[in-house]
């Protein structure tokens, strides 16, 4: 019998979703860095990605990245995060490959480098409107590379990259692949030779990709969450393109199992307060209904959105750290204390769900 709450892990299903996402890129010059983190850095997946043709495996935890390598993963790590100064040491000892936008940093990155005997490859990021990592301003990119091209040994300056989408929302349109290519082209005028990567992002620069619209210089991006989520209803707004259609959307499945069922009212009785995370929750009075009570909570998945409910008839109609409310009245299965009811999950969901001690995850 399974230890619950459980995440499924289908392999099969993961391997389909991998090799349709870097066909699609494969087919316009584009190769993919496979981005695992989403799984607390399992090595099965890192696998995965080598066999399905990925051509590095990337995360943001370089303990995952070395998870991997002693897994016997023998293809390229790239660290997505930029890197604390703290840690140069050991990136250098683990990765080939790093996305790197601070001076400082490079200059420390170098040293490492070159303490370590090592010739360590760097993406530098071009920061294009999302406001996260990068150069905002061209000028000191490119004063940047060159300073890496003509002064560091430990040093490779092996292409430039950019992220959209992950903080200020900001849409991967032609234009802005276009303005990448622009800083690449003053980058190689510099330095005078060809970068060998532009990265152009991560999953939502799949769009331009499906659009035809990706510049050819653009040859590499950063692919993770598409693969292990599919057509979920958020990845299709915002692609809007038919080709998430084409890809599972239960790689991951979680199983929490009943603990409680009663007919009860729907809205709290006695004065009411805060909830358990310091929030006023608004409630909506239905009379008295029937629901389950699950043993799993917001500790474990976070926000009760990122779950869907699998039964016919139930939806969640709240959550506490350790347990999820779901109302069952209309259901057309009785459901029964003991039972398991399964959830196809969105991305925040899995990330959290990897990493929690009270989840065990199950692979096929």
């Amino acid at each position: 019998m399974r230890r619950r709450p459980a995440l499924i892990l289908d392999h099969d299903k993961l391997r389909y979703n991998m090799r349709m996402v870097i066909g699609w890129c494969g087919r316009s010059g584009i190769d993919v860095a496979g981005v695992f983190k989403i799984t607390g850095g399992m090595a099965s997946v890192a696998r995965d990605y080598q066999e399905c043709g990925a051509v590095m495996i990337a995360s943001s935890r370089l303990e995952q990245l070395a998870r991997a390598k002693s897994a016997g993963v023998d293809i390229p790590m790239l660290m997505i995060r930029v890197p604390m100064i703290s840690e140069l040491e050991e990136l250098v000892e683990i990765c080939e490959y790093s996305l790197q936008s601070e001076f400082a940093t490079l200059k420390a990155a170098n040293e490492a480098a070159l303490n370590a005997g090592k010739v360590h490859n760097v993406i530098l990021m071009a920061d294009l409107g999302d406001l996260r990592e990068g150069f905002f301003e061209l000028e000191e990119l490119v004063d940047v590379a060159k300073y890496v091209e003509d002064s560091c040994g430990g040093l490779h300056l092996a292409g430039i990259g950019t992220n959209l989408g992950c903080y200020g929302s900001v849409v991967p349109t032609k234009e802005k692949m276009e303005q990448l290519v622009r800083y690449a082209e003053a980058v190689e005028a510099a330095i005078d030779r060809p970068l060998e990567i532009i990265s152009g992002g991560a999953t939502s620069s799949l769009m331009p990709v499906f659009d035809k619209e990706m510049p050819d210089k653009v040859n590499m991006l950063r692919i993770g969450a598409v693969t292990f989520c599919g057509p979920l209803e958020d990845l299709r707004q915002a692609y809007g393109r038919k080709e998430a259609d084409a890809l599972h959307d239960d790689v991951f499945t979680l199983e929490a199992e009943v603990i409680e069922v009663r007919t009860k009212p729907t809205h709290p009785i006695g004065k009411l307060g805060v909830d358990a995370f310091g929030k006023r929750a608004k409630y909506v009075d239905r009379g008295n209904r029937r629901r389950a009570l699950l043993a799993i909570g917001r500790a474990d998945y976070g926000d009760i959105d990122d779950i869907i409910p699998q039964l016919e008839g139930a939806f969640i109609i709240g959550a506490s750290g350790d347990h999820t409310i779901m109302d069952v009245e209309e259901c057309k299965e009785q459901v029964r204390v003991g039972d398991v009811i399964k959830f196809k999950l969105k991305y925040s969901a899995i990330l959290r769900l990897t990493s929690s001690e009270n989840v065990t995850t199950y692979e096929l």
